[in-house]
């Protein structure tokens, strides 16, 4: 062959393979996550297995998440970012890092109430935020909503986390929004007057509280009932049996709920494959094992809740617009501040 042939197709040969990428690169997605949980791990490895795309991980609190896409910029390799809290969702949307994606298998799995209207971020899971109660100590009829929390016959009663966090700052939000900021305020101010002691700890820690009898009341996501009901330590497990569980506001707005979700970055690599796990992740099979195994509430309407979840039975959630919780997140915060809710 002559040699100006053959360099010729070796320049082919070599544009081509350059065009066609690492396979192992475009083979991937890579995945911020806040999340930390067993059925994520398994989900995970269930995706590279049915379509040879694998998924790496990074972990870290949403927080540093955020602020590690803000400095990558697009020189980021993150394809999706996954985190808890529709005002998380909402605060990495309000900065630019993320971009709408459009699926018809997103739209038909998950119902509008858990996604952006338009396509920054889905919804993978929702949990409630409810009322837990000492099976000893406290007589579930005296307290029906939130609001009864700021009741004065409820002094020294209350251990619930602190202001710093999110799940308190949404449910704060959803107070905003249902009574109006000086309502709120009221509210807010009531419960640091009935709390048993300064805020500290996860939702386990506060269920611990109310068990060991720091406390009689306590405000936690279900999901975390459910972890300590199922547990294999005997003290995560005895502590979830002590305390009875209450959906708040069932005659009025309904109980405030909140999501676990995900959207594809801004300047992700790897999109149609970030696409794809979204997809993964928002069907019955995986929507049935985030459920199974975390005793969260599927987004999927078509996908079974776990038996402690049906055990419970349905509840009236709060209809209120997930991105609201973010929009007003900044006055949860200010009103927190105000009344020392540390």
């Amino acid at each position: 062959m002559n040699k100006f042939l053959k360099f010729g197709f070796a320049v082919i040969l070599f544009s081509v393979l350059i065009s066609c990428g690492n396979p192992s690169k475009e083979k991937e997605v890579n995945v911020y996550t806040h999340r930390h949980y067993k059925a994520d791990d398994e989900l995970f490895k269930k995706f590279t297995e049915e379509t040879g795309i694998k998924v790496n991980i990074v972990n870290a609190s949403a927080d540093e998440l955020i602020q590690r896409l803000e400095t990558e910029g697009e020189n980021s390799k993150a394809d999706i970012l996954i985190t808890v809290d529709a005002g998380r969702l909402y605060r990495a949307q309000s900065k630019g890092l993320l971009q709408p994606i459009s699926s018809k298998i997103l739209e038909t799995n998950i119902a509008p109430r858990f996604r952006d209207k338009n396509g920054n971020w889905f919804g993978m899971t929702y949990r409630a935020r409810i009322i837990a109660y000492s099976k000893d100590r406290v007589n579930p009829e005296s307290l029906k909503d939130y609001e009864d929390l700021a009741n004065p016959e409820w002094k020294d009663k209350i251990v619930i986390r602190s202001s710093e966090n999110i799940y308190n700052q949404s449910l704060l939000a959803s107070i905003i929004v249902a009574d109006g900021e000086e309502k709120a305020k009221e509210w807010a101010a009531g419960v640091v007057e009935n709390m048993a002691r300064n805020p500290k700890g996860s939702d386990r820690d506060q269920v611990k509280a109310v068990a060991s009898g720091e406390g009689d009341i306590a405000v936690v996501n279900t999901y975390y009932i459910g972890l300590m009901l199922n547990d294999e330590n005997e003290e995560e497990k005895k502590a979830g049996e002590s305390v009875g569980i209450i959906f708040p506001n069932q005659e009025n707005r309904g109980t405030h709920i909140n999501i676990s979700g995900a959207g594809v970055t801004k300047y992700a690599p790897h999109k149609e494959n970030a696409v794809k796990l979204l997809e993964f992740l928002s069907g019955i099979e995986a929507q049935q094992t985030l459920a199974n195994l975390n005793y969260e509430y599927p987004v999927n309407p078509d996908a079974s809740k776990a038996a402690i979840l049906k055990e419970w039975g349905d509840f009236k959630a709060d209809e209120v617009e997930l991105i609201k919780l973010g929009e007003l997140n900044s006055e949860a915060v200010k009103i927190f501040d105000e009344v020392g809710w540390k």
